[in-house]
């Protein structure tokens, strides 16, 4: 499907977004289905679940059509995308964003003007960049609240994949904690490939439920792609950050 819909009438173009609003509210529909029942199976309340709609490699056309469906967070992984489909939606109120990809420390600056919340942080390093950016950012009027954390987990003890191993969690989460401009949230991991995602969501459990034990702000619990949301809420997820399931695939553009 042509998201971009710059060469055609406005006729065909109303019809398109027409058509792609059905398409995404079918979508919706389904995913609140699979996390209603995950959540019943599970025991849980559903309101403690939410969905964080996974936008990057889609246009900010899908992002308002989401907006009109009720949807007003979403989740980004590279920061040029970001930024200008933020710019692009201005417009609209109470949008929270969330950075859910590996951060550069040099594209700090630039995430802690638009992101409500960045889920990637393994390293001292980063603290320290996001640290510094938000205080700037604060200073200036960018914005006016801490920058939300979520600690991302390495489950393959593969640091090099992204995320922190877990026996350095205790010393970066009192890192964060200790940052006027940011607040610690919690965790966030993703199984590693090929990994058992009930052993590795079990894992990540326990390494939030101790880390509620020193910081018990952190409540956050990013888990769970379209994948293995169910197993991820079974664990403790409290937030699933779904892209294909709610999108589609990719459109070709994004190749």
């Amino acid at each position: 499907m042509n998201h971009a819909g710059s060469d055609i009438g406005t006729t065909e173009s109303g019809a398109g977004t027409q058509s792609r609003e059905a398409e995404l509210a079918a979508a919706l529909g389904r995913l609140e289905d699979r996390i209603d029942a995950a959540c019943r199976a599970a025991g849980r309340d559903r309101a403690g679940v939410r969905l964080l709609p996974v936008t990057k490699y889609f246009p900010a056309s899908d992002v308002e059509i989401l907006y009109r469906l009720g949807r007003r967070e979403f989740g980004e992984s590279r920061e040029q995308e970001a930024s200008a489909k933020v710019a692009s939606l201005g417009h609209l109120s109470q949008m929270r964003w969330h950075m859910i990809g590996r951060l550069q420390r040099n594209k700090a600056k630039s995430v802690v003007r638009w992101a409500d919340t960045v889920h990637s942080v393994d390293s001292e390093r980063v603290v320290r960049a996001l640290d510094t950016a938000t205080a700037a950012a604060r200073a200036d009027g960018a914005r006016a609240d801490p920058l939300r954390v979520l600690l991302q987990v390495s489950l393959d003890r593969d640091p090099a994949r992204g995320g922190v191993v877990p026996d350095d969690l205790p010393m970066l989460a009192d890192q964060v904690a200790e940052s006027e401009n940011l607040q610690l949230a919690g965790l966030m991991a993703i199984p590693p490939l090929d990994a058992d995602p009930d052993a590795a969501f079990a894992e990540l459990a326990g390494l939030h439920h101790a880390l509620l034990a020193t910081h018990p702000g952190a409540t956050e619990l990013s888990a769970g792609m379209s994948g293995d949301l169910e197993v991820a809420i079974r664990h403790g997820s409290t937030c699933v950050r779904v892209g294909t399931a709610l999108m589609g695939e990719r459109p070709i553009t994004s190749q």
